[in-house]
């Protein structure tokens, strides 16, 4: 029963401390266009941690590890073929570590549905960003705070997207 009620009370704490992390990343992103390594980094390494060694991990840690991987992989592509294209980088390798991160405590199968809610409310909010500060649509943005909004929204109600996609097919 006492490690039940430890459990109980210690996962809300840990998906806290996860939701106030990717706050303030979200918020020093959209000041200074940076995530620093010395919280994303400690993100990985804590996600993989957690999953691996908690009786209570979020997810499986093959799947935490393979989330890691892939999350770090799939940005670090991206960016690696708009160089090839356009010759300057496209995305910051600091979203990558996010990205990687938030693969790392919530599992490679929630990557796909974190790029697409980050991706759409980053065309939106990209837009009203460089309308507010009156830029053009090659001028850089944040794009940390949608990713951030997006692994809150999938810690916090997984599979949000799919479900609401998959209600509206059937």
């Amino acid at each position: 029963m006492g490690n039940l009620l430890g459990n109980i009370i210690f996962l809300p704490w840990i998906k806290v401390s996860l939701i106030l992390a990717l706050v303030y990343l979200a918020y020093i992103d959209l000041r200074t266009f940076r995530l620093p390594d010395s919280i994303t980094l400690v993100l990985i390494l804590s996600g993989l941690l957690f999953n691996g060694f908690s009786e209570k991990g979020l997810v499986f840690f093959q799947d935490s590890v393979i989330g890691a991987i892939l999350g770090y992989a799939s940005l670090w592509l991206l960016n690696t073929l708009y160089r090839l294209i356009k010759k300057q980088d496209g995305i910051g390798m600091g979203d990558a570590k996010l990205l990687a991160a938030l693969g790392a405590w919530l599992g490679w199968f929630a990557l796909p549905e974190i790029l697409l809610m980050a991706s759409l409310t980053g065309l939106i909010g990209g837009f009203i960003w460089l309308q507010w500060n009156k830029q053009n649509h090659r001028s850089a943005f944040p794009f940390g705070p949608f990713l951030a909004i997006a692994g809150i929204i999938e810690l916090l109600w997984p599979q949000t997207l799919q479900t609401l996609l998959l209600s509206h097919l059937a």
